[in-house]
């Protein structure tokens, strides 16, 4: 089935046969995978355009750490992170960007500096703001998610009377909320969120129904790489060992789903490395029906 996701005034259109990858981008000092890792203007430029090289069709820039437990950062420190390597990669590369904020005055500067997507990890709740903003630029596309709770607090004590559907309803809301609002209905995208606000058994169920989780024709994104379900399913109730090492063991789980979402409904999936997911999906695109 098509999906169409208008970007830069431009209609999209989306398969889950050939599915997008989003390339995450973390210029902060403390997210959960790549913290610190491109902080410098030059090593995010390059790692941007390297994973375009590698397949990536989208960069998502993040200037605010959004794992559990995470402190919220002033608006000054954010536009200071994201602003310039937008504008850096904006010189080199037409790859679609998007600003994963939650803060309506970063995706205002992020637009004009050259980034195409609001990814706001709050569903365009969190700032009261962000709705103007989104009206304001009707040639940007949105990705709304689910999230139980602010950051710092959602992994305390996740609860659902039926995660499926309640995370199905509140996507739908916001799609009847936005549209009403005067926001395009193919310029949105919805992303349940998995590992924000959910415990392991949430994340499971969601993954293993997502064709539920559509919202009318709209695209569907998944976020799962490296996430801390991979250590929980993988370690046994062992320690898992620290930094490098424990990434490295969730980069084949996170393949393992990229390939498996690929399959059962999901048209984009945001990855860290661009590289091993692309080859993933290639490999499932041999064996999708002619």
């Amino acid at each position: 089935m098509q999906k169409q996701w208008q970007i830069r005034g431009l209609d999209i259109e989306l398969t889950t046969a050939k599915p997008w990858i989003m390339g995450v981008l973390n210029v902060t000092p403390d997210s959960f995978s790549d913290g610190g890792c491109y902080r410098e203007l030059n090593s995010a430029a390059k790692q941007a355009l390297l994973m375009q090289k590698q397949g990536a069709q989208i960069i998502d820039i993040g200037g605010e750490s959004t794992k559990p437990g995470a402190q919220i950062i002033s608006e000054q420190e954010e536009l200071a992170r994201v602003i310039p390597v937008i504008k850096a990669i904006r010189k080199c590369s037409k790859v679609y960007l998007s600003i994963d904020t939650t803060k309506s005055s970063v995706a205002r500067a992020a637009i004009e500096a050259g980034a195409d997507i609001i990814n706001d990890i709050s569903g365009l709740e969190q700032d009261s703001h962000m709705l103007q903003v989104a009206l304001d630029n009707p040639q940007v596309a949105i990705v709304v998610m689910h999230r139980q709770g602010l950051s710092k607090y959602m992994q305390d004590a996740p609860t659902y009377n039926h995660v499926v559907a309640d995370v199905a309803s509140y996507l739908q809301a916001r799609y009847l909320a936005l549209t009403k609002a005067g926001i395009a209905a193919n310029r949105l995208c919805f992303d349940p969120g998995i590992g924000f606000g959910k415990t392991l058994q949430h994340n499971l169920a969601l993954i293993k129904h997502l064709e539920k989780l559509r919202v009318n024709n709209c695209p569907l994104l998944l976020g799962l790489s490296r996430k801390s379900m991979f250590g929980h399913c993988l370690s046994h109730g062992a320690t898992e060992p620290d930094n490098e090492m424990k990434l490295n063991l969730r980069e084949a789980p996170t393949a393992a789903l990229t390939g498996y979402t690929a399959q059962n409904g999901a048209d984009i999936i945001r990855v860290h490395d661009v590289q091993l997911n692309q080859k993933v999906l290639r490999g499932m695109s041999l064996i999708q029906p002619s």
